[in-house]
């Protein structure tokens, strides 16, 4: 009985050697090379997976913050402008986890930004946008994803972030959290805006609502941290604090 057991056992690790076979012999695959920056960001995700990560989701009213948006800017623009002066009241998130050494916390906000091209996400970098308005911040990012839809953009330009920002929120994404880009210590993921009704002092009212989610690095940042930042950003954004 043992041998019979012995043979089949023998023949059906071979069939599945054969289905492998198969699955991964595909003769209409096509190989895409990835360029340098698609390399960059693969050891970065790679890197990524070591890290404790946590996230914390917060809702914001984008009432005001949509009514801040003018000819030449957009919502990415606007919550870029209010990351920067936010993170600069924020040193440990604006900032970066070296190994065996600990966080080492920026006074410049260097802010990177997901961007989807044809070629795959890449995630430029406006820097010392902490010194910048609003339509500076908007000139730098579409100057910056224009060279990356050409494929022209240079590893200075995607180099020496500080924090991350990836808003989905035009693709119709409710809420997601995103990986962080080491050796930052947080990113922020931003979701689309839908109408919900609120509470406004006991009276219910439909307002734009927006899911703001931070993935931290939990070595470099606690969760009282993350949300104190959360809350100051949402502030800034639901009261229009920074018109710089």
């Amino acid at each position: 009985m043992a041998v019979r057991a012995n043979l089949r056992t023998s023949k059906w690790l071979k069939g599945v050697e054969k289905m492998s076979d198969n699955l991964t012999a595909d003769p209409k695959g096509r190989l895409r090379i990835l360029g340098k920056t698609e390399k960059l960001m693969v050891r970065a995700m790679n890197k990524a997976w070591n890290a404790p990560m946590f996230p914390v989701t917060i809702e914001v009213d984008m009432t005001k913050a949509t009514a801040r948006r003018s000819v030449g800017t957009t919502m990415t623009d606007v919550i870029l402008s209010d990351c920067a002066e936010t993170l600069a009241g924020h040193p440990g998130l604006n900032a970066h986890w070296q190994e065996d050494q600990g966080v080492v916390e920026y006074d410049t906000v260097n802010l990177g930004f997901a961007v989807a091209a044809s070629k795959g996400l890449t995630v430029p970098v406006i820097h010392g946008a902490e010194g910048l308005n609003l339509n500076q911040i908007a000139e730098r990012r579409k100057a910056l994803v224009e060279k990356v839809r050409a494929g022209c953009i240079s590893i200075g330009e995607v180099m020496g972030g500080t924090f991350t920002l990836s808003n989905l929120g035009m693709f119709g994404v409710a809420r997601f959290t995103a990986i962080i880009n080491p050796p930052q210590v947080s990113i922020l993921a931003v979701g689309g805006t839908t109408m919900r009704q609120i509470w406004n002092e006991g009276t219910p009212k439909w307002a734009p609502i927006a899911e703001f989610t931070l993935t931290s690095d939990h070595r470099a940042v606690d969760g009282a941290r993350a949300a104190t930042f959360l809350a100051d950003l949402k502030t800034r954004l639901e009261t229009g604090l920074n018109d710089r």
